[in-house]
């Protein structure tokens, strides 16, 4: 059974209490996400649909009489910064979204006190969930707290995603960090990209989320994730000499690109017709449940995989699989990768009633292909991140 939120968050007060002699001040929390569809269109400023699951990561936290950073996930040792010399590591360590929210903080004006910090959670990294900016907002609203900071929930989510770009090195958008901190129980997030507006749809009830994890890491700043930002980029340079005032794929119709199409390489031309048609996708999607129409929102996951496969070229074959036995199962609304790809997980919409079937048919399909059992979530739609003082 996966553990509630509050257990993560006590579970991380506890351990901080052993591990460092003394209570925390303070624990915060932040969920990981799966995107129900619009991959790969938030660093093209277009629209993207997720929505904030019941798996988080917790950082409990506590002041120190000294300049440092301690930091903690269950490790044997410590990890150790000075507040005065916070820069990214050479190796890429997962210490780096702590320290660049840190910094990025203090760049803000205020010195930071010295803090110890126990890192705890479920959200399985590697995976497509953003395990990264789950720690980066709970990080960043411990920090907060403890440091009695004054800044909105969207000034943070931009704050970790300067921390991701600048310490971990992955050029993400905005959807991750946006909907781990603004996230809200049994609603999707509408989320425009490019101007930051947004609105909480909800899930008609009745349906269960399915997470289908592939077994298969990746690590984004080593993979092809920001060749795929150039190849965007690139697209849009040429498209504009003849597209006046466009400066994103966002601002590309769908109509006038199949004009202009033969502008580009056959590779650049593949990667722009994902985004495009992708948007366009997201917003027909929102409308379709706003109708309690989930027939139609589950056709569009199928065709956001297939245009992901083909066109962006970041699916793999066990995505591919799990989303083939998906689209055969009773009781399957619709299914997709989820995340960047290259691995990671799928994920499925599924009745009420035919969660266990569905489960079944995947574990027996993936292990006949793969020699080896997915791992299978249902989770729920929760909140984004929390923070609370710990009394005493």
């Amino acid at each position: 059974m996966n553990p509630s939120r509050h257990s993560i968050e006590e579970q991380a007060v506890s351990a901080f209490a052993k591990h460092f002699g003394a209570s925390p001040a303070a624990v915060a929390s932040a969920p990981g996400r799966v995107n129900l569809i619009g991959e790969h269109t938030d660093y093209n400023d277009g629209f993207v649909f997720p929505a904030a699951i019941d798996r988080a990561t917790a950082v409990a936290i506590g002041p120190r009489d000294d300049d440092r950073l301690v930091m903690n996930p269950g490790s044997a040792e410590d990890s150790r910064f000075a507040l005065s010399r916070l820069y990214p590591s050479e190796q890429r360590a997962w210490t780096d979204y702590l320290t660049g929210v840190a910094s990025l903080l203090q760049e803000r004006g205020t010195p930071l006190s010295g803090a110890n910090m126990y890192v705890y959670g479920n959200v399985p990294r590697g995976s497509g969930l953003s395990s990264s900016a789950a720690l980066e907002l709970a990080a960043a609203f411990a920090l907060i707290e403890m440091n009695g900071l004054t800044i909105t929930p969207v000034e943070t989510a931009k704050l970790c995603q300067r921390a991701e770009h600048e310490f971990a090195g992955v050029k993400c958008g905005i959807m991750d960090q946006f909907i781990s901190c603004l996230g809200k129980k049994d609603n999707a997030l509408l989320l425009d990209c490019r101007t930051l507006a947004y609105e909480h749809v909800p899930i008609p009830p009745g349906v269960d989320l399915l997470v289908c994890d592939t077994g298969v890491k990746r690590a984004l700043a080593g993979s092809e994730y920001n060749q795929r930002r150039e190849e965007c980029s690139t697209g849009v340079r040429i498209l504009s000499s003849t597209l006046k005032g466009i400066t994103a794929l966002r601002d590309v119709p769908a109509a006038r690109f199949l004009e202009l199409e033969g502008m580009l390489d056959p590779v650049v031309r593949k990667r722009c017709m994902h985004v495009v048609t992708e948007n366009e996708r997201v917003i027909r999607s929102a409308c379709a449940l706003r109708e309690g129409n989930l027939s139609e929102f589950g056709k569009l996951m199928y065709e956001s995989h297939l245009s992901l496969r083909r066109d962006y070229e970041v699916s793999c074959p066990e995505l591919d699989l799990l989303v083939d036995l998906c689209a055969g199962a009773d009781g399957v609304i619709g299914a997709r990768m989820t995340g960047a790809g290259f691995g990671g997980c799928a994920i499925a919409l599924v009745k009420e009633g035919f969660t266990e079937g569905v489960m079944a048919r995947l574990n027996a399909g993936y292990r006949g292909k793969t020699g080896r059992d997915p791992s299978l979530y249902v989770c729920a739609i929760d909140d984004g991140a929390r923070v609370r003082r710990i009394a005493g």
